[in-house]
C-alpha cells in the first residue's frame, strides 16, 4: 500500500510519466492547451500545418485539405495518396464542420501560418465545440527551423523534427553567407501574381510572399501598403515596373506574355516571367509552409546562378527524399525544373 501511495505522489508532482497524462503547453497565440501525453492522429486547419504534419508523421494525418490531384499524388508516399479530404478550417475556402472533425478522432487539431486575433478567436471557437485541443504554430518562414523542432517534439517525433530543421538551418545560413558576398546594388523589385489574372499578390508583411525578402529582392507590392492578401489592377503593376514577375499560375504566364496590357513591363520585355514548380506542394507559396524551403534555393538558381553553382537536380532529389520521402526520377525531376533557366 505505501509503495503504490509513493508511486501516486510521484505521477502528481510530474516527476514519473504517465501515459494518460496530459500534456499542458502554451501556444504560439498564447493559448494554454492542454494535449494528450501521445499523439497519434492529426487534424489540420489548413495547409500548411497539413504539409507540416506530412513532412514530420505522415502516418499522423488524419486527412488532406483538399484532395491531391493525380500530378501531385506521383511525388506523395503512396501511404498518403488516398487519405481522405477533411477539409480546412481556416480561410475563406473553410469547408469543415465542427462534427466532422470530431467524426475523425483526432487526438490534437493543428494550425500552422499566421497568428493573429482572427485565427485566436477560431481556434477557441473550435476547440469548444469539438472538445478537442487546437494548437496554433507560428509558421512563419523566419522560424521554420524551429517550427519543425516544436511539433516533432509536440506530436513525439523529435528525432525526425532534428533532421529536417537542420536542413532549414543550412539552408538559411548558406543563403546568407552568399548574398553577403553581393555588391550593394538595388535588389531585384518582383511582382509576385496569383490566380488565372495574376491580380492577386501579397502586401508588405504578407506571409505569401515573405521569402521574397529571405533572397534579397524587393515585393515591388509593398508599395501599396501593409498587410496580407489583395487584389490589384494591371495598371498598378505597369506603375511598379517590376524587374521579374512570378506567377502562381501557368495561365497568368501565358496571359503576362501576350496581353496588350502587360507588354511595357520591364519583366515581360526581358522575358523574366516565371513558375515556381507545385507538385506537390507550391515551392514559393500555395501553401506558404515548410515547403518553401526548396522555394529558396529555386530562387537563388533563379536570380544569382553565378553565385549558386550546386547540381539543382541534386538539391531536388535531396529534398524530396528527406522531407517527402520519395525518390525522385530524372524524369520527374526535369518535369520540375523546366521552367528553370
Amino acid at each position: 500500500m505505501m509503495k503504490f501511495l509513493a508511486v501516486l505522489a510521484l505521477a502528481f508532482v510530474g516527476l514519473l510519466p504517465v501515459s494518460a497524462q496530459a500534456r499542458i503547453i502554451t501556444d504560439a497565440a498564447g493559448r494554454t492547451v492542454s494535449v494528450p501525453d501521445k499523439i497519434n492522429r492529426i487534424v489540420v486547419a489548413g495547409p500548411p500545418a497539413a504539409v507540416l504534419v506530412y513532412v514530420l508523421a505522415p502516418e499522423k494525418l488524419a486527412g488532406w485539405v483538399h484532395a491531391p490531384d493525380d500530378a501531385a499524388k506521383a511525388y506523395l508516399m503512396p501511404s498518403v495518396q488516398a487519405l481522405p479530404t477533411v477539409g480546412r478550417l481556416t480561410g475563406k475556402g473553410g469547408t469543415i464542420s465542427a462534427q466532422a472533425v470530431m467524426d475523425a478522432k483526432p487526438d490534437i487539431i493543428l494550425d500552422a501560418g499566421t497568428v493573429d486575433p482572427t485565427y485566436k478567436a477560431l481556434a477557441d471557437k473550435v476547440q469548444v465545440e469539438t472538445g478537442i485541443p487546437y494548437v496554433l504554430i507560428d509558421g512563419s518562414f523566419a522560424r521554420t527551423a524551429d517550427t519543425l523542432r516544436d511539433v516533432g517534439a509536440l506530436i513525439g517525433v523529435g528525432d525526425r523534427a532534428n533532421k529536417l530543421a537542420d536542413y532549414a538551418d543550412s539552408t538559411v545560413k548558406d543563403l546568407n553567407d552568399k548574398l553577403a558576398t553581393l555588391p550593394n546594388d538595388p535588389r531585384p523589385r518582383v511582382y509576385y501574381g496569383r490566380g488565372a489574372d495574376g491580380l492577386e499578390t501579397g502586401l508588405s508583411g504578407s506571409i505569401n510572399l515573405e521569402i521574397l525578402d529571405v533572397v534579397g529582392t524587393m515585393n515591388v507590392a509593398a508599395a501599396a501598403g501593409k498587410g496580407g492578401l489583395t487584389k490589384v489592377t494591371p495598371q498598378q503593376v505597369a506603375g511598379w515596373n517590376p524587374d521579374i514577375i512570378i506567377a502562381d499560375d501557368e495561365k497568368f504566364a501565358a496571359l503576362a506574355k501576350s496581353d496588350p496590357q502587360w507588354a511595357a513591363i520591364k519583366a515581360v520585355k526581358d522575358g523574366k516571367v516565371f513558375v515556381p514548380p507545385s507538385l506537390p506542394f507550391g515551392w514559393f507559396d500555395s501553401p506558404p509552409g515548410v515547403n518553401r524551403l526548396l522555394g529558396v534555393r529555386w530562387l537563388e538558381k533563379l536570380l544569382y546562378p553565378k553565385l549558386f553553382r550546386s547540381n539543382f537536380t541534386d538539391d531536388v532529389k535531396a529534398f524530396y527524399k528527406l522531407f517527402y520521402q520519395v525518390d525522385l526520377t530524372d524524369d520527374q525531376v526535369a518535369t520540375l525544373l523546366k521552367g528553370l533557366k
